[in-house]
């Protein structure tokens, strides 16, 4: 506990004491006390509104202006993320804006291209989808082809490669889903055999083999590699073109020698499928979203 001094009085300031007056003095000592002028209010300046460090904001780079959204974190660098809202930036608390948009302008080549491949991603799936009829055009290996219904052919589903049609043994009339399931089911036995043939190319270039190889109906994966060498492939790669394929093929392959996505991995892909960048561009931009749905 401690204990309260108490200070002396300041003899500068008033204070209110008990002392003995003739009633004679009190009076004139009140009459001789004038009282204080009233002192005006003083004016309270408008409170300003700190700097915005957070939200969205504008940075002009050359003739473009960038919009962005900046967030702070307990993050150690500066990160950049673009998607299809834009580009998000997300810094330290104790990093300032001058800093930040320096950092933006150094990287604005790649803010500029990744943001231009997502408004032609956007673009491509707002196109309309593929109607399943007689008539429509399907993408397979890399180019369309016309779907031809035929009720007269009984031999299933025919590829005229001169023609590039896909003659299928089904009425005019037939329904939509009967429709898909026949050309699903064409699909998949070419990709069987499709994929059979690269794998077996490119792990003799690898110099390594795989134990087993099924197709996938994936909706976020091209390929797997497990551990014990089994591969799956799946079979929609087919409405890309072969090295694209080719990629995926390369791509799981090298996970036989490498589990993991370091530099070492790519340097393996990279022996086997020299152009892998470009494919692996190609199939980025190019997603499940983009392709026929069955």
């Amino acid at each position: 506990m401690k204990l309260l001094r108490r200070s002396p009085p300041d003899p500068n300031q008033l204070s209110l004491q008990l002392d003995l007056f003739t009633t004679d003095e009190a009076s004139r000592t009140l009459k001789q006390v004038e009282p204080a002028p009233a002192i005006p209010p003083v004016a309270k300046a408008p409170p300003q509104t700190p700097p915005k460090t957070t939200g969205n904001r504008k940075i002009v780079i050359g003739k473009h202006t960038l919009p962005y959204t900046l967030l702070r974190s307990k993050r150690r660098t500066i990160g950049f993320l673009v998607n299809d809202d834009g580009l998000r930036v997300t810094a330290p608390k104790w990093i300032t804006i001058a800093d930040i948009e320096s950092a933006i302008t150094e990287k604005s080549r790649w803010i500029f291209t990744k943001l231009n491949e997502h408004r032609e991603s956007s673009a491509r799936r707002l196109q309309p989808q593929m109607q399943w009829c007689d008539g429509a055009q399907l993408p397979y290996l890399g180019c369309d082809i016309t779907l031809r219904l035929c009720a007269q052919q009984r031999l299933g589903v025919i590829f005229d490669s001169a023609t590039n049609e896909l003659m299928i043994g089904l009425p005019a009339h037939a329904g939509e889903q009967q429709l898909k399931d026949r050309v699903q089911g064409w699909l998949q036995e070419r990709a069987k055999v499709l994929f059979s043939e690269r794998l077996a190319f490119y792990a003799e270039k690898l110099g390594a083999s795989y134990s087993a190889f099924a197709l996938s109906s994936a909706t976020t994966q091209w390929g797997s590699c497990t551990s014990d060498g089994k591969i799956r492939l799946n079979w929609r790669l087919m409405h890309f073109s072969l090295p694209i394929i080719d990629y995926v093929v390369a791509h799981e392959l090298a996970h036989l020698r490498e589990m993991n996505h370091g530099p070492r991995f790519w340097q393996t892909v990279q022996s086997i499928f020299p152009e892998f960048e470009t494919a692996k561009k190609t199939l980025r931009n190019n997603g499940p979203e983009t392709l026929p749905i069955f």
